[in-house]
């Protein structure tokens, strides 16, 4: 019984991609599973993903993230929904917030979404961080909805993978 209820859960909270979120990951030194879950959170896996903010690919890359990580939009938009290339800016991308946020997976998803501008905002005004370490409260809807999802799945997925 316990098997089958693993595997089901595995159906809910599947590793596609794994080549290149262990492969990248790996490089970028950033947890395979938190990629996973922005990944499942974000596109669901889907590598044509588009928002409603234009924001692409597997991971939900804005142009300019990608044109920052050193892709090039102008010449071959296609590639920021290549699954690898997105998914290898992806992970250079947590790594930077990991680094900015000495890997507090809370901040670093909170950034993903909203932007690290705003999150050190929010960091040093009191309504929201006592400390100016964590964020009590995260004034974006949106924002806070998010974070509570991806660090919900990511949970899940050290849960069955790792457990």
């Amino acid at each position: 019984m316990l098997f089958n209820v693993k595997n089901t859960l595995k159906l809910i909270y599947p590793m596609h991609y794994s080549e290149s979120v262990y492969r990248y990951s790996n490089e970028y030194e950033v947890d395979p599973m938190l990629i996973f879950s922005i990944m499942k959170t974000e596109s669901k896996f889907f590598p044509y993903a588009k928002s409603r903010r234009d924001a692409k690919g597997l991971m939900q890359l804005m142009d300019i993230t990608y044109e920052y990580a050193g892709g090039d939009t102008t010449s071959s938009k296609a590639s920021i929904y290549d699954p690898d290339t997105n998914i290898k800016v992806g992970c250079w991308y947590v790594k930077k917030l990991s680094d900015e946020f000495e890997y507090d997976n809370d901040l670093v998803v909170a950034a993903y979404n909203a932007g690290p501008a705003n999150v050190k905002k929010w960091l040093s005004d009191e309504r929201y961080s006592k400390d100016g370490e964590e964020l009590e409260d995260i004034p974006y809807g949106e924002t806070k909805n998010y974070v509570n999802k991806v660090l919900k799945t990511y949970e899940r997925y050290n849960k069955i993978y790792r457990d």
